[in-house]
C-alpha cells in the first residue's frame, strides 16, 4: 500500500525555467501532453498548452480561477475528452483507454463529494468497493488511512458535522484507497482555515515523500512554493511560464520587494512621481490599489531611497518575492481574482 510501502528514490528535477520539457527524458512521464486544447463553443478554456509530468514529482498549475486549470485538470482525469492536441495519461490513450487510466488516478475533486448521512469509515469503505476490493483489503487499507489524514478518533462519525479540513483530510484518504500511481488535487484547500491548510500541507508533502506522484491546481502561490517541485503558471488558458518555485522568481523576479503604502488611491501617482528616480536600487515599481511594490536586491537601500526623496508611507515592508511577484510580472494583476 502507499503508505506502508517502500519507494525507490526518485532524482529531484531540475530547475530549468525555459520549457516544461527541461526534465530528464530516461523514464517516460506519467503525463504527456503536446498542444493540448479544451474549447467549449467559442471559449477556448485550454490553448494549445504542452505539459510533461514526471514519476515521483510533485507538479502544480498555478493561476487564477478561470485560467485553465480545472479543465486541464478535468482533462487528465480523464472525464473531459480534448478538443486537439495530444493527451497520454500513464502510457495510455484518454480517448480510448478511460476506464483502464481512472483505475490508476486518485481524484480529490474541487468540491468534496461525500456522503454526509455516512460514517467516515463506510465513505472509504463503499468507495472501495468501485474499485472491486476485497473486504479485508478495504478493512486494513481504512484502517492504515485513517490513521495517515489523522481521522482515527472520528471513524465511527457520521461526515456532515465534521469540520472543512477534516472532511477534505477524508477526501484524500478516499482517493488512496486504491493506490493510485497519480494522485490529481483540484485547489486542495479552497475554503479552509490557515490551519487546516496546513495540517494538509503536511499530509500531501508525506505522501511526495513516500514518492506518490501528485499533479494539483491552486492560487494559493505559498500552496505552490510549499508542495511543488516544478509548475506552470496558466491565464486564459495558456502557460505564461513553467519551472520551478525558486527558478521562476530568480527569472522574473528580484531578490526583494518593498511594499509602501500610502494613502487611498495614491499609490498611482506615486509610482508616476517616482518614475526614473529608483533607478539605482530598484527594478520596477508596481503600483496596485492597496500599496505600492519595489522590486529591489535590497529593501533595505530602497527604503533609505524613498525617505532621501522626502517620502513618507503609512507603512513599509521588505520581503522577500515569491511567486505572486512572478504572476504580476507576467500577467499584470494579482493571482486572486
Amino acid at each position: 500500500m502507499v503508505l506502508a510501502g517502500t519507494f525507490e528514490s526518485r532524482s529531484r528535477v531540475s530547475d530549468g525555467v525555459d520549457t516544461v520539457d527541461d526534465v530528464a527524458t530516461a523514464n517516460p512521464p506519467l503525463i504527456e501532453a503536446v498542444g493540448l486544447c479544451k474549447q467549449f463553443g467559442d471559449f477556448v478554456a485550454v490553448d494549445h498548452i504542452d505539459v510533461h509530468v514526471q514519476r515521483g514529482e510533485a507538479f502544480g498549475f498555478l493561476g487564477p480561477n478561470g485560467a485553465g486549470k480545472s479543465s486541464t485538470m478535468r482533462m487528465i482525469g480523464c472525464v473531459s475528452p480534448p478538443t486537439g492536441g495530444s493527451l497520454r495519461i500513464l502510457g495510455m490513450d484518454p480517448a480510448t483507454e478511460g476506464p483502464a487510466i481512472r483505475a490508476r488516478l486518485g481524484v480529490v475533486p474541487q468540491t468534496d463529494t461525500l456522503d454526509l448521512e455516512m460514517s467516515v469509515r463506510d465513505n472509504l469503505y463503499i468507495y472501495g468497493r468501485y474499485f472491486g476490493l476485497s473486504r479485508a483489503v478495504i478493512r486494513e487499507r481504512t484502517r492504515e488511512l485513517l490513521d495517515f489524514v489523522q481521522l482515527t478518533d472520528r471513524a465511527d462519525d457520521t461526515v456532515e458535522p465534521l469540520s472543512g479540513g477534516m472532511k477534505r483530510r477524508l477526501t484524500i484518504a478516499r482517493s488512496l484507497i486504491n493506490e493510485p500511481e497519480l494522485l490529481l488535487l483540484d485547489e486542495p484547500t479552497a475554503g479552509l482555515d490557515p490551519q487546516a491548510r496546513h495540517v494538509l500541507w503536511d499530509r500531501l508533502f508525506r505522501l511526495k515523500q513516500r514518492g506518490v506522484t501528485l499533479v494539483l491546481t491552486t492560487h494559493y502561490m505559498d500552496e505552490a512554493e510549499q508542495l511543488c517541485d516544478r509548475l506552470v503558471v496558466m491565464d486564459k488558458g495558456r502557460i505564461a511560464a513553467a519551472g520551478s518555485p525558486r527558478a521562476l522568481i530568480e527569472r522574473y523576479s528580484t531578490r526583494e520587494v518593498l511594499e509602501l503604502r500610502f494613502g487611498v488611491a495614491e499609490h498611482a501617482d506615486i509610482a508616476d512621481k517616482l518614475e526614473g528616480r529608483l533607478d539605482d536600487v530598484t527594478q520596477r515599481i508596481e503600483a496596485l490599489p492597496d500599496r505600492l511594490l519595489l522590486y529591489t536586491d535590497d529593501a533595505d537601500d530602497a527604503a533609505l531611497a524613498v525617505a532621501a526623496l522626502g517620502l513618507k508611507p503609512s507603512g513599509q515592508l521588505g520581503r522577500r518575492s515569491t511567486l505572486e511577484d512572478v504572476f504580476l510580472r507576467l500577467t499584470g494583476r494579482t493571482l486572486v481574482d
